[in-house]
């Protein structure tokens, strides 16, 4: 009988060892205590040691808590970074000079402040205003539509063009500041773009508007099928998004486009209801550290590393090349994400709360990014909603195929990466221009033949952390030969 009681408290006990199991699986560290605790007040006999399970780093146990080696990851990744920079401040010294960074503010020769970078900045409102001039004159239909696509053309080549003469003709030690010029010139030049266009496509409709109209007396005049009257006036409600026009065509209009972060021209931007102090403090007080940190960063890390560069690469030493190039890959990645949070999140952000602009959608989660294309059309929004709008929409609109719409929207931003790296540098390597042009191929690759997932999001980092150092350490091979010669190279001492 006591046997058989046994037997009896035992059944409930491995009728349980199922969902002992399951429970496990699914909440294994809430229900670890209950379970000790309850198997403690059991008999050595009467307790389980043994269920069916499967270990957690097996797929089938569908344990996929890994908190923990993230934060490993987190700690390793702080302490090996430290260790380079200890490293760095121990061989160099420290470099950091926040004197000499606000001396280039106020010396002539080469600061913002001198009159070539400055004064081509404020010259540029001759062409704002020339636009605004040219945009009533056709609204009143005293010149075609031909002459305005004339215009619109002349006026971004010569407006890229001036600021590449000026450059090339002055002489200044530094041109952080020309790439600073040169890169309003570039977004002026397409919100030039995108104001003609919506003001073309304004007053297009508005004399689609004026045909319909006609068109819709006619048939109601006569008798005639439903259908094609109500088909008429959906299409005449279609374009009552020339309402607006000829109002927008007056100065502050388009000055508060020029100043907005966006690239493509609307008559009505979405507006917040007021200027948020706190938000504003906040966006200012990053924006300001984190200059100075990238700064810094560029000065005690990146421009040793690059210096010490020039012989390995003038010598076409491959292995040597190779530990330049993986050494300057973690300093450089790491600017290159300030400098985006900086930039496309509190500069932008900063400049939108001023102007109290709604849209906030500079960026989305290009780090999740599976395959280059996409890393593309969401790590830029501004420039992105640009290029389909302006360019890979009309294309495909007049039956050019998506490859040659892809193609072209990818050479017309390799020829502005070349164009703010060369000029200033005053050199023409194409080096920017090849690395824009290959992410076609790599595209096709993450597309196609890895098909996005995991090891495509690995490709779209390997492809920043790697190709971006490359191209620096090639331009500032180049540049420093340039200014410099092959025989200050070959007197250099490489520390290690």
């Amino acid at each position: 009988m006591r046997h058989q009681a046994g037997r009896r408290r035992r059944q409930p006990s491995e009728a349980s060892n199922g969902s002992i199991a399951s429970s496990r699986r699914s909440s294994f560290a809430q229900n670890g205590n209950s379970s000790r605790k309850s198997s403690e007040l059991k008999g050595p006999c009467e307790k389980v040691v043994h269920v069916a399970q499967d270990s957690l780093f097996s797929t089938s146990s569908g344990w996929t808590n890994f908190r923990g080696f993230f934060n490993l990851s987190i700690l390793l990744l702080v302490l090996s970074n430290g260790r380079v920079a200890l490293e760095n401040v121990i061989k160099y010294g420290i470099l950091i000079t926040p004197l000499q960074w606000i001396s280039t503010f106020v010396e002539h020769n080469y600061s913002i402040w001198s009159w070539p970078n400055l004064a081509l900045i404020l010259c540029s409102n001759i062409q704002i205003v020339s636009v605004l001039g040219i945009e009533k004159i056709l609204e009143r239909g005293w010149l075609g539509n031909s002459f305005a696509a004339v215009f619109y053309t002349v006026l971004v080549i010569v407006h890229l063009t001036i600021p590449v003469v000026v450059t090339l003709t002055h002489t200044w030690k530094n041109p952080l500041w020309s790439v600073v010029m040169m890169s309003v010139y570039v977004i002026e030049a397409l919100k030039f773009i995108s104001y003609g266009h919506v003001n073309y496509w304004a007053r297009d409709a508005r004399r689609k508007i004026n045909e319909l109209k006609t068109q819709v007396t006619d048939l109601a005049k006569k008798t005639c099928d439903p259908k094609q009257f109500w088909d008429l006036k959906d299409e005449l409600s279609m374009h009552q998004m020339a309402a607006s026009y000829p109002s927008n065509l007056n100065i502050s209009n388009i000055y508060y486009f020029m100043a907005a972060p966006t690239l493509c021209y609307e008559f009505k931007f979405p507006r917040t209801s007021r200027v948020r102090k706190h938000f504003l403090i906040k966006r200012t007080v990053e924006l300001i550290f984190l200059s100075f940190l990238i700064a810094a960063l560029v000065q005690q890390w990146v421009v040793p590393t690059v210096r010490n560069s020039m012989k390995p690469l003038s010598e076409m030493e491959f292995s040597r090349c190779l530990e330049r190039l993986l050494k300057l890959a973690i300093p450089n990645h790491l600017i290159w994400l300030l400098f985006f949070y900086t930039f496309f999140h509190s500069f932008l952000n900063l400049v939108a709360e001023l102007l109290k602009f709604a849209d906030r959608e500079f960026y989305r989660d290009f780090w999740n990014a599976e395959t280059i294309s996409y890393f593309w059309k969401s790590w830029n929004i501004p420039v992105h909603r640009f290029a389909v709008r302006h360019i890979y929409s009309p294309m495909m609109r007049n039956n050019f195929s998506k490859m040659s719409a892809f193609f072209v929207v990818f050479f017309v931003s390799a020829f502005f990466h070349e164009y703010l790296v060369s000029v200033p540098l005053k050199m023409f390597r194409l080096w920017s221009y090849y690395g824009m042009m290959g992410q076609i191929p790599l595209s096709y690759i993450t597309d196609k033949v890895v098909r996005g997932g995991r090891t495509g999001n690995i490709i779209v980092w390997l492809s920043l952390i790697v190709g971006q150092p490359l191209a620096i350490l090639m331009y500032g091979h180049d540049w420093y030969i340039l200014n410099f010669g092959v025989a200050d190279i070959r007197n250099q001492t490489v520390v290690i």
